[in-house]
């Protein structure tokens, strides 16, 4: 299999699936001298893990990480004070698949000759072959993007030591829009949501802020803690903080389950959502990413553009459209309404509008990166579907399925934020080289 592979200067590897024993991401371009820890990798995997809140999949997996090799298990000499430190050596980060037990197995065993409608349970099977890892959907299920939440997270990380942001939010949901804000006032509320996020996450605070897993561990040591959490799972849900919503709302002023801006606009998302899914039904939506502080230049020509790179976000499964800036509404302006005139203040460039999204010609003009992504329903549904039996090709009925995503849309925006600082790192690292080279030829 080839394709699991992405990036020149900061290179992120993936591998595993939804029921082998787990999953890893391998990153190298992870620059030495940078404390990382997997209590900070979790504080982004917790974002988009299953069984959260009430939009997600009742399954219980926790995406506990372990970073496996690329820290300096000890001071490089005595007292040094660079134990965990990165070394410049390939970060390996391995995720345990912790809720894979056999009754979960048997009914995809049961149900594999019977391609699931919207999966890649057919074409996979017709690429590989009755060898295709069809448990769970193998590297096809969205249990892949844990590994890209992994090590966007490193990437996040050294953009911002650069002062780049990267953050995202759920701009629609079942067909209810977040009204236009401006990237400060999202970016404040992103910051309180993941807050509210980890306070309330039960794994974070058993596991990482009681110290059951620590950075002084030694490997086994770490992996004999999670067989006793894989055998915890459900006492540890039960330890879940009790806040309502009301009370939620009130400490961290954001809403409880949606990651949107605008509360009114995330309440009535949720409504639209939960009314669609009563039916036995999914449903798409729209995230939003924007990237703030990213200076001017930053790309390449042809191939390469920057908006042709994060165009590879279709890459993230579910995902079936990606526009940048104005995006497809452009077909409907004219050029005058189009274009971001310019002016100059204080001998600084001001754009009168980013209907660019702060690309062009692949390049970055220095304004708020801004992109969206259109993601589609949740294909696994509570409803009987027609299909075929993938071996005798005999027509079929699939039936319904109850253990799902109500929308895929709330797991989806951590996975387009951290792949958007991948790519984001990737170009940075190149334009910084290329400045240097720029600056020692210039008169």
């Amino acid at each position: 299999m080839i394709g699991c592979h992405i990036g020149r200067m900061f290179q992120v590897t993936v591998a595993g699936g939804s029921y082998q024993e787990g999953l890893t991401a391998v990153v190298q371009g992870c620059p030495p001298g940078m404390v990382l820890t997997e209590q900070e990798i979790y504080g982004d995997l917790l974002l988009r893990k299953p069984g959260a809140d009430e939009l997600s999949s009742p399954r219980k997996e926790p995406d506990l990480p372990v970073i496996y090799t690329g820290l300096n298990a000890a001071d490089t000499v005595e007292n040094a004070g660079n134990k965990g430190h990165t070394n410049g050596t390939p970060l390996t980060i391995l995720i345990p698949n912790l809720d894979r037990h056999f009754i979960h197995i048997k009914q995809y065993q049961d149900t594999n000759r019977t391609p699931r409608p919207g999966h890649a349970s057919y074409a996979s099977f017709v690429k590989y072959g009755p060898d295709d890892d069809a448990i769970g959907a193998g590297i096809f299920s969205g249990r892949y993007t844990s590994t890209i939440v992994a090590a966007g997270y490193v990437a996040k990380k050294v953009l911002k030591a650069f002062g780049i942001e990267v953050f995202s939010f759920i701009k629609e949901m079942a067909g209810v829009r977040c009204p236009d804000m401006d990237s400060a006032a999202i970016f404040e509320y992103t910051n309180r949501y993941k807050q509210m996020r980890h306070d309330l996450d039960p794994f974070y605070q058993e596991i990482f802020v009681k110290g059951r897993l620590t950075p002084d561990m030694r490997f086994l040591e770490k992996m004999a803690v999670l067989a006793q959490v894989e055998n915890e799972i459900d006492d540890i849900r039960a330890k879940t903080p009790k806040m309502t919503a009301k009370e939620v709302l009130q400490k961290y002023h954001v809403h409880p389950v949606v990651d949107c801006p605008d509360i009114e606009a995330a309440e009535a998302m949720l409504a639209a959502c939960n009314k669609i899914t009563r039916t036995g039904d999914s449903s798409g939506g729209i995230v939003e990413v924007r990237v703030t502080g990213a200076p001017a230049g930053l790309g390449e020509p042809v191939f390469d553009k920057l908006d042709a790179e994060l165009g590879r976000m279709l890459g993230i499964g579910a995902v079936k459209g990606v526009e940048v800036g104005a995006g497809f509404a452009v077909k409907d302006m004219t050029g005058y309404q189009d274009n971001d005139q310019m002016h100059s203040e204080n001998a600084k460039v001001v754009f009168d509008s980013n209907n660019a999204g702060g690309i062009t010609g692949g390049l970055t003009t220095g304004q708020d990166i801004i992109v969206r992504l259109a993601v589609k329903p949740t294909p696994t549904i509570d409803k009987p579907q027609h299909t075929i039996d993938k071996y005798t090709l005999k027509n079929t009925d699939l039936a319904a399925i109850t253990r799902r995503d109500p929308t895929i849309v709330g797991r989806i925006w951590p996975v387009a934020e951290n792949y958007t600082a991948m790519v984001i790192l990737d170009h940075l690292l190149a334009h910084l080289g290329y400045q240097q080279m720029k600056a020692k030829f210039s008169r």
